[in-house]
């Protein structure tokens, strides 16, 4: 019986059968039933797994799918992403801009499509689901740590991947640079031990530019936190910075205020994780 009903599991997995509702409903109730009889009075942690990943499967019939806008934003994310995996995974070009007494250092290079783009390379000391902790699920609180960055709202969110969102950031020390804003598209996926946050600008009804503040574009850009190769419990952090300031700037200001830009989100960052880690203890 066990191997009829994942054969019939196995069914709606075919593109063609994917609307059949009925027979996902049957797949779900069949799961079930075998997984009561085989269970006893003391089920195995797997067949607790296979009932949990069916309770899944029974949720999803509900599912209402993504609207052609959701996909729209869903597409683009994922064009940021690989995108960005394509740029970094060049090793070729990069010249350094900065190298910091800690070892952090920015690299750049010009690409015929995209233009100047900027990389950070640093090492942080927690490891990387910590920091994925801080960059997306609290990605709204960056304003009180970050001082390049007035406020973050999440506009939109599209499933577990996939996020709209409104940043405001702060004009330079002596105003070179006045304030600029961004909406982008966000996307974030795991690869194995590797985390990647990438975006990229668009739009969205719910945030027209703003009187007052100059719409930046940015993109291709891109987040990666994988462990460590010296120490697993450390970070290796590279940010993929791309960005049109808009304005009339001269291109050696933009070059400074960038690159300087992300080595102090890593000081920034760093302190706001030190002071997390201090907080947890006083808790303990």
């Amino acid at each position: 019986m066990l191997p009829a009903t994942f054969k019939l599991c196995a069914g709606i997995s075919y593109r063609h059968m994917r609307n059949m509702t009925g027979l996902r409903k049957t797949a779900v109730v069949a799961i079930n039933q075998e997984l009561k009889r085989l269970s006893g009075p003391g089920p195995s942690s797997w067949i607790h797994h296979v009932r949990r990943r069916s309770s899944l499967l029974s949720s999803r019939i509900e599912e209402k799918p993504y609207s052609e806008v959701d996909m729209a934003y869903v597409k683009q994310g994922e064009e940021a992403l690989q995108k960005s995996i394509s740029i970094l995974s060049d090793q070729d070009g990069w010249k350094t801009e900065i190298v910091a007494a800690n070892g952090d250092k920015v690299l750049s290079k010009v690409l015929p499509d995209v233009g100047k783009v900027f990389k950070l390379e640093v090492v942080l000391d927690q490891p990387p689901d910590q920091l994925y902790g801080e960059l997306v699920d609290n990605m709204e609180q960056m304003g009180q740590w970050n001082p390049s960055v007035k406020k973050v709202k999440i506009l939109q969110k599209i499933g577990q991947d996939t996020m709209v969102t409104h940043e405001v950031a702060a004009e330079t020390p002596g105003n070179i640079v006045g304030p600029r804003d961004f909406v982008s598209v966000r996307c974030t996926k795991r690869r194995g031990s590797s985390c990647f946050l990438a975006g990229m600008s668009t739009h969205h009804p719910g945030m027209p530019e703003q009187k007052g503040v100059v719409r930046a574009e940015n993109g291709p850009t891109c987040i990666v936190l994988r462990p460590n190769a010296d120490d697993p419990r450390k970070t290796k952090f590279i940010w993929l910075l791309s960005v049109d300031l808009k304005g009339w700037l001269p291109k050696t200001i933009i070059n400074q205020v960038l690159s300087q830009t992300q080595v102090d989100f890593a000081q920034h960052l760093r302190a706001r994780m030190a002071s997390a880690q201090v907080g947890t203890a006083l808790a303990c």
